[in-house]
């Protein structure tokens, strides 16, 4: 049985303010202010809830703002992406940072479902020429960064990383050229409502 949460049911965890924020598939990163979600009962969690099973336990339009970090691969994310875009508030922002398609650990996990490009969330604004694929759309995309590894030993990704966000023409340039043989590890979008 799913369970319905309001804003003022949650008010004790997030304080008194214009709508929740939820860190979806939170695992082990567990946020203050923030209402903390995943399956697995960790500590710190504070709603246990299995997202691959929608809807979310949110009413619609209750939250200002979603993160899902390093979850949306794991899942059929098709079903996750038009919940989250119910439960977000007009003008809300969801920030979702999934495995870039040129990291190693985007094949090594076989926990994982899909890959993703600079362009895989276009199709989800109401903007983009293909945005009819689906019944629910974002306004805008408001930042697009590729991460690269900053371990020692790969002192090239700290110039490599802000060349290739200074500008979409060259993340485009990026990941359909032979840069890629320097990969990248993640990517991060922010869309908003």
């Amino acid at each position: 049985m799913q369970i319905r949460l309001d804003c003022e049911e949650l008010e004790h965890l997030t304080g008194p303010q214009q709508g929740l924020k939820v860190n979806l598939g939170c695992g082990k990163d567990i946020r203050v202010g923030w209402i903390n979600l995943d399956k697995a009962k960790l500590p710190g969690v504070d709603v246990y809830h299995d997202i691959a099973h929608v809807p979310l336990p949110f009413a619609t339009n209750s939250c200002r703002e979603v993160l899902c970090k390093d979850v949306l691969e794991h899942l059929e994310y098709l079903p996750v992406l038009r919940d989250i875009h119910r439960i977000l508030q007009p003008g809300g922002r969801v920030t979702i940072q999934v495995p870039h398609f040129t990291s190693k650990d985007a094949y090594s996990d076989p926990t994982h479902r899909t890959l993703f490009t600079r362009n895989t969330f276009n199709y989800f604004i109401n903007t983009h020429f293909r945005s009819y694929y689906f019944d629910f759309s974002f306004s805008k995309i408001t930042k697009i960064h590729i991460h690269f590894d900053r371990r020692p030993g790969y002192l090239y990704n700290y110039f490599l990383e802000p060349f290739v966000n200074s500008a979409t023409k060259v993340q485009n340039f990026y990941e359909g050229s032979p840069l890629r043989i320097f990969p990248a590890t993640n990517i991060t979008f922010i869309l908003q409502k």
